[in-house]
């Protein structure tokens, strides 16, 4: 078995409660992750990936930008992804993303402008589906749709593939009729980018595990802020997708 696991540390996992590095080091640890997918490594005082790796005594990508680490040992290197030799000698790839964050869907079908997104002021309001589905094959279309042929390109079909990341976009998986007549979210929407990642066979690890997205939303939104703040709408954003033969999902 192995752990996949994504994880957005926050301006470089030093900025947040100001704590150390040391702490986030720590989180991974205690998930017993075995492959992880970064996010936001940057901080004021740098990039800390490599610092991160060196306190885990695990492998990065290099600086080549796919911000995974893991423990065991890489391959190769992709342009979002690494390959990986698990340790039965068996070789797998894991993809990882930071999609765009504006325009952001739900402050635009909310009417939300947050005080501390920069683009606050460029937030255009919308009230359907449609529009809803427009503006984010705008904002990510072209990304996932890249990464998708990357993954295409891959030689070794029968190869297990992971992809994780801040998609910064909900599932519509998610926001369905159900989830929004339950007052989860305003409306039912269609998104874009998980609908792609299913045409592409992937499966969405978490709700394969617990699919009813009204008892079980997932929310993977900041814990930072509360529930009822005016500015945020906690929902899930990040994912671990999977598709290869013979993977099976375990809680």
């Amino acid at each position: 078995s192995l752990r996949v696991m994504s994880y957005n540390i926050h301006r470089g996992g030093i900025i947040c409660n100001k704590q150390p590095l040391s702490q986030t080091a720590k989180a991974i640890q205690l998930a017993k992750a075995d492959m992880v997918g970064i996010q936001e490594t940057r901080s004021p005082k740098g990039d800390t990936l490599e610092d991160l790796a060196k306190l885990l005594g695990w492998n990065h990508d290099g600086g080549k930008g796919s911000n995974i680490l893991t423990r065991y040992e890489i391959v190769e290197s992709l342009k979002n992804g690494v390959k990986v030799k698990l340790d039965s000698g068996k070789e797998a790839y894991i993809f990882n993303l930071h999609l765009p964050s504006h325009p952001y869907q739900p402050y635009q079908l909310l009417g939300i402008r947050p005080k501390w997104h920069k683009h606050t002021n460029d937030i255009e309001f919308i009230k359907t589906e449609a529009e809803a589905i427009e503006w984010a094959k705008k904002a990510r279309g072209s990304v996932i749709a890249e990464l998708l042929e990357e993954i295409r390109s891959i030689p070794d079909k029968d190869a297990p593939v992971f992809v994780v990341g801040d998609f910064n976009e909900p599932s519509h998986l998610d926001w369905t009729e159900a989830a929004a007549q339950a007052g989860h979210h305003p409306i039912k929407v269609e998104f874009p980018t998980s609908l792609m990642m299913a045409q592409a066979g992937f499966t969405d690890s978490y709700r394969k595990v617990h699919p009813d997205e009204v008892a079980k939303p997932g929310l993977t939104w900041s814990p930072v802020h509360a529930p009822d703040h005016p500015d945020h709408h906690h929902m899930r954003i990040d994912y671990v997708y999977f598709k290869g033969e013979g993977i099976q999902v375990i809680e």
